[in-house]
């Protein structure tokens, strides 16, 4: 894999639009790839990792439009994607088999997934 940055940058752009409240009541977002494709969401999670403090950073937000079994779905995929990044990123197998059977329990405990028999 090469190191080299060979684009210029793409930025990727999000937008909160808060109540009086302070809450998230809209959410969207929209790359420079694609400036003119505004996607609205109900909810996010951004983590970014601090290089210099070596501690995670993040951003959680969701609209109060987001219902409870949105938020379980959104958590089950979120989770079954950790499962498989970490698993491509250190082929730890074994911990990553380990994160998928609870991300499994997880869609079963929230009826998003049928319960294995």
């Amino acid at each position: 894999m090469n190191d080299q940055v060979v684009k210029s940058s793409s930025s990727i752009h999000i937008r909160v639009g808060l109540n009086e409240e302070n809450y998230p009541v809209q959410i969207e977002w929209h790359s420079d790839d694609a400036p003119d494709a505004i996607q609205p969401c109900k909810a996010m999670l951004l983590s970014l990792f601090d290089e210099e403090n070596k501690e995670t950073v993040k951003i959680d937000l969701w609209t109060n439009e987001m219902q409870v079994m949105e938020m379980d779905r959104f958590f089950f995929q979120t989770l079954r994607g950790l499962a498989d990044t970490y698993h491509k990123a250190t082929r730890n197998a074994r911990l990553a088999s380990a994160m998928q059977q609870f991300v499994q329990y997880f869609g079963e405990e929230t009826e998003i997934i049928p319960r294995e028999k």
